[in-house]
C-alpha cells in the first residue's frame, strides 16, 4: 500500500495516517519528520539540510527530494507507506513522480480528505495543548475536554491554545493551503488515481480508503 494523504490543516490526515500505519504496519512519512531524522542522523544530504534550518531558511526541494529518495528506500518501506502532507505543491509532485519511476515504486493512490471549512475553523480552535514542554497532550473542549477545566490530566500543568490555531492564524493556514497545496487535487485527478472521500469521521474514512484499495 502506497498512499499520499491530501488535506487542509484540520483534514484529520495525521488521524488517518496513524491507522493505516497500525493496520497494515507500514511507516507515515512526513516531511518533517524525514528532515529531522536525516539531520540527527549526520548523512551528508542531512547536513545540507541542518545547513538550511540552523539559518532558519526554507530547505529547497531539491535537498527535500534527495532525503525522500534515501527514505523510500529504506526497509520498513518496502510493504509501502504513507505520505503525509507531501507533496505540498505541484513542482514537488512532478519531482515526487520522476522519482518513484526512478526508483520503481508504484503510487496505489492519493486520497483526498474533503472536509468543510466551518468543521475544520471548529476542530482547530477548540483544539487545547498542555503548556508543558514535556508533556504537550493535546485535548479537544469539544470532543476530548481535560477532567478539570483549563488544567492537564496528566501532570496538571495549564492547558493554551497555540497562538497557530487561533482563528486569524487558521485563516492564514487555509489561505496558505488553498493558493499553494489545493491544486494538487486537480493535478492527482488528471493523472488518474486520486480518490475524493467526506472526512468527517476517521474511521468511516479509513474503512472507505481500505475498500476502495481492495476493489
Amino acid at each position: 500500500m502506497r498512499l499520499i494523504l491530501l488535506g487542509a490543516p484540520g483534514a484529520g490526515k495525521g488521524t488517518i495516517a496513524n491507522l493505516l500505519v497500525e493496520e497494515f504496519s507500514i511507516p507515515q512519512i512526513s516531511t518533517g519528520d524525514i528532515l529531522r531524522s536525516a539531520v540527527k542522523q549526520e548523512t551528508d544530504i542531512g547536513r545540507k539540510a541542518g545547513e538550511y534550518m540552523k539559518r532558519g531558511d526554507l530547505v529547497p526541494d531539491s535537498t527535500i527530494m534527495g532525503i525522500m529518495e534515501e527514505r523510500l528506500q529504506q526497509p520498513d518501506c518496502q510493504k509501502g507507506f504513507v505520505l503525509d502532507g507531501f507533496p505540498r505543491t505541484i513542482p514537488q509532485a512532478r519531482e515526487l513522480k520522476d522519482l518513484l519511476l526512478k526508483l520503481n515504486i508504484y503510487l496505489d493512490m492519493v486520497v483526498s480528505l474533503d472536509v468543510p471549512r466551518e468543521e475544520i475553523m471548529k476542530r482547530l480552535t477548540s483544539r487545547r495543548t498542555c503548556s508543558n514542554s514535556d508533556c504537550q497532550a493535546i485535548y479537544n473542549v469539544i470532543s476530548m475536554p481535560p477532567k478539570q477545566e483549563g488544567i492537564c490530566d496528566i501532570c496538571g500543568s495549564e492547558i493554551i491554545q497555540r497562538e497557530d490555531e487561533t482563528e486569524t492564524a487558521i485563516s492564514n493556514r487555509l489561505k496558505t493551503y488553498n493558493e499553494k497545496t489545493a491544486p494538487l487535487i486537480e493535478y492527482y485527478r488528471k493523472e488518474g488515481n486520486l480518490f475524493t472521500v467526506k472526512a468527517l469521521q476517521s474511521r468511516t474514512v479509513f474503512e472507505e480508503i481500505v475498500r476502495k484499495l481492495g476493489n
